[in-house]
C-alpha cells in the first residue's frame, strides 16, 4: 500500500515531515528533525509501551484510591455516605482542575517532561493511608472530628484489610512511575516555549479596545495578517463566526509595525491567525459544556454503586468469598477497555465501509454516542436500584451492613451492566473528546487541549457534589422521605438516577443543536473558504455535523 506523509507534532511550533501512515494505523518507528542546530530523533512507537503502561497503572491506581477511600471514610471515619460522596467528588474535581494549572506551568516554565516527573512522584508520596487521613483531617474532616472521636471504635476496624486495600493503589502508582522512567532515554525533552494564554488575552483585549471600528469588507483580504519566519503551524482560513473578534486584526492608522511587518505592540494589533485561533477555542466551548455535563454520569458511577454493593449480596461461589464493595468500580474500566478493542477492530472498519469516513464516524458523532450510552447507563442504574430495594423490603435479607441497613438478597453482579454501559459511554465520549479537543484546538495550545477534558470532568465532579447536597436538603423532610438516605432501603436512589438521566436527556438535545452549528477547524465543508482570482471571490459555507 502506498504510504502517505504524516505530520507528527514535535513541539507546539514545529512538526517533522518524515513519519508515515499505512492507511489505518500510524506506523512511526523514528523521525529525525533539525531544531535549530540540534538533530532531534523522535522514537515513535518505541516509546508507546512506556506511555501506555504509565497511563494504565496510573488510572488503576487513582480509581483504586478513590473507590477504597469512599468506603474508608464511611467505615473508619464513620462519615455519612452523603458527606463521603461529596468529599470524593470535591477531591476528584480538584485533581482534574489541577491539570489546567499543570498545562500552564508546563508550557510556561518547566516543559512536559519535568511536569510529568513531578506529577508521577507526587502521586506516590500522597497515595498512602496516613497521607489520605492527614489531608482529610486537615480540611473537610475538621467539622466531623468530634463525631469521629466519639463513635470510632478500634475493634471495629480491620487494619490489615485497609492496609492491603490502600497499599495496592500505591504499588500500581509505583509501577506507573517505574515504567515512565524506564523510557527516559527515548523521550524527546522539549523546553517550555511560553504560554499561549497571553495570545488569547491579547485578542480579547484588542477587540474590546477597537469595538467602535466598523467591520471591514472582505475581511479575509483586508484583515491584518503576519506570519513570522519559519512559521510551522497550520495557517487557519478565515471564518465568519464571532466577527466581533475580527476587530482585533483591523489595522488602524495609529497602529505601528516593525521593519519585518510584525506588530510593534501586540496589545494594540493582532493578526488574523491569532483571531482565528481564539475563534477555534470559542467554537469548542459549547461542545465542552455539553461534554462536561455528560461526565456527571461517570462521576456518579464511581460513588453510589459502591454503596449499593455494600447493601447487596457480594458472595461469590460456594465458599462464600465476599467481593470488596470498592472492587465493582473496576467493571467500568473493564467495560471501557474491552469495548475500545472491539470498537477499533470491528466497528470502525464496518462503519468505514458504510460512511466512507476513515474513523467510521465523526468526532462529534462519537461524543454524542457517548452521551447517549451515559443516559442509558443511568436508566439501567435506576431500575437495578429499584430491584435491589424491592428485594430488601419484600424478601429475606442477609444481615445488616455496618451503619447502613439490611443487605438485599439481590446479587451485586446486577451492578455490572450499569458500570459496563458507563465504561462504553466513556470509550465513546471521553476518548472522543480528547481527540476532538486535540484536533480542534490550535497547534500551539495542545497542552491546554489535553487539560480541558479534565477541567470538564472537574466541573462535573463539583456539579455532582452540588446535586447530592441539593437533593438531600430538598427531600430529607419531604413526605416521600430522603432520596439519599444513609440506609438505601429507606431512600430512593433510583429517583436520583432518573433525575440525572433527565438532565442528560436535556443535555443531549443541547449537544445535537450545538453539533449542527459547529464548524470543524480547517475543513472545507465546515469553514468559510475563499479563492481570489482578480476581482473574483468565491465563498462557500456549509454546516455539517
Amino acid at each position: 500500500m502506498e504510504r502517505k506523509p504524516l505530520e507528527v507534532e514535535s513541539t507546539d511550533h514545529q512538526k517533522p515531515p518524515s513519519a508515515v501512515y499505512d492507511g489505518s494505523v500510524m506506523a512511526v518507528d523514528s523521525v529525525e528533525e533539525e531544531v535549530g542546530e540540534t538533530k532531534v530523533v523522535y522514537r515513535g512507537w518505541k516509546v508507546m509501551p512506556f506511555i501506555i503502561g504509565n497511563e494504565t497503572f496510573e488510572k488503576l491506581g487513582i480509581i483504586g484510591t478513590l473507590s477504597n477511600l469512599l468506603v474508608y471514610l464511611t467505615a473508619v471515619f464513620n462519615m455519612k455516605s452523603i458527606t463521603a460522596a461529596t468529599i470524593i467528588n470535591a477531591f476528584s474535581g480538584t485533581i482534574n482542575f489541577g491539570t489546567f494549572v499543570a498545562a500552564f506551568l508546563c508550557d510556561t516554565y518547566f516543559g512536559r517532561y519535568k511536569t510529568l516527573t513531578v506529577a508521577v512522584i507526587a502521586w506516590i508520596t500522597c497515595d498512602t493511608i496516613d497521607s489520605c487521613s492527614a489531608t482529610i483531617t486537615s480540611s473537610s474532616m475538621r467539622n466531623s472530628s468530634l463525631m469521629y472521636r466519639a463513635k470510632w471504635r478500634p475493634d471495629s476496624v480491620s487494619t490489615a484489610g485497609w492496609t492491603i486495600g490502600l497499599t495496592i493503589p500505591v504499588v500500581l502508582m509505583f509501577l506507573a512511575c517505574v515504567i515512565f522512567f524506564a523510557g527516559d532515554k527515548l523521550y524527546v525533552k522539549i523546553k517550555a516555549s511560553g504560554s499561549p494564554l497571553a495570545g488569547i488575552a491579547q485578542v480579547i483585549a484588542v477587540a474590546i479596545k477597537k469595538r467602535g471600528l466598523k467591520p471591514t469588507k472582505e475581511p479575509w483580504l483586508n484583515l491584518y495578517n503576519y506570519y513570522p519566519p519559519k512559521y510551522a503551524n497550520s495557517k487557519l482560513k478565515y471564518t465568519d463566526q464571532f466577527r466581533f473578534l475580527d476587530k482585533a486584526a483591523i489595522l488602524a492608522p495609529e497602529d505601528k509595525l516593525e521593519a519585518d511587518g510584525k506588530p510593534a505592540d501586540p496589545w494594540k494589533l493582532c493578526t488574523m491567525q491569532q483571531v482565528e485561533e481564539v475563534k477555534c477555542i470559542v467554537r469548542v466551548l459549547p461542545i465542552w459544556f455539553a461534554a462536561s455535563i455528560y461526565y456527571l454520569t461517570i462521576t456518579q458511577q464511581m460513588t453510589y454503586p459502591v454503596f449499593q454493593a455494600l447493601q447487596s449480596d457480594r458472595r461469590l461461589g460456594s465458599r462464600g468469598f465476599v467481593i470488596p464493595a470498592a472492587t465493582y468500580v473496576v467493571f467500568l474500566m473493564t467495560g471501557m477497555t474491552v469495548f475500545i478493542i472491539f470498537y477499533d477492530r470491528v466497528l470502525v472498519p464496518t462503519l468505514r465501509r458504510i460512511t466512507g469516513i476513515d474513523t467510521g464516524i465523526t468526532l462529534l458523532q462519537r461524543i454524542g454516542t457517548g452521551i447517549f450510552f451515559a443516559f442509558v447507563s443511568l436508566i439501567v442504574s435506576g431500575f437495578v436500584e429499584e430491584r435491589r430495594r424491592t428485594f430488601a423490603l419484600t424478601k429475606p435479607t442477609l444481615g445488616m451492613a455496618p451503619r447502613k441497613g439490611e443487605i438485599s438478597s439481590m446479587s451485586a453482579m446486577w451492578l455490572i451492566p450499569q458500570l459496563a454501559l458507563a465504561g462504553i459511554a466513556e470509550a465513546f465520549g471521553a476518548i472522543g473528546q480528547m481527540e476532538f479537543y486535540y484536533k480542534q484546538f490550535p497547534e500551539n495550545m495542545r497542552s491546554f487541549a489535553g487539560s480541558i477534558f479534565y477541567v470538564g470532568a472537574g466541573v462535573s465532579s463539583y456539579l455532582g457534589s452540588f446535586l447530592i447536597a441539593m437533593v438531600h436538603r430538598t427531600t430529607q423532610n419531604s413526605a416521600g422521605g430522603n432520596w439519599l438516605a444513609e440506609d438505601l432501603n429507606k431512600g430512593r436512589l433510583d429517583y436520583f438516577y432518573f433525575m440525572i438521566a433527565g438532565i442528560l436527556a436535556v443535555n443531549f438535545a443541547y449537544f445535537l443543536v450545538m453539533s449542527r452549528w459547529y464548524r470543524y477547524k480547517g475543513s472545507d465543508d465546515e469553514v468559510t473558504t475563499y479563492e481570489t482570482n482578480g476581482d473574483a471571490i468565491k465563498q462557500q459555507d456549509k454546516n455539517t455535523v
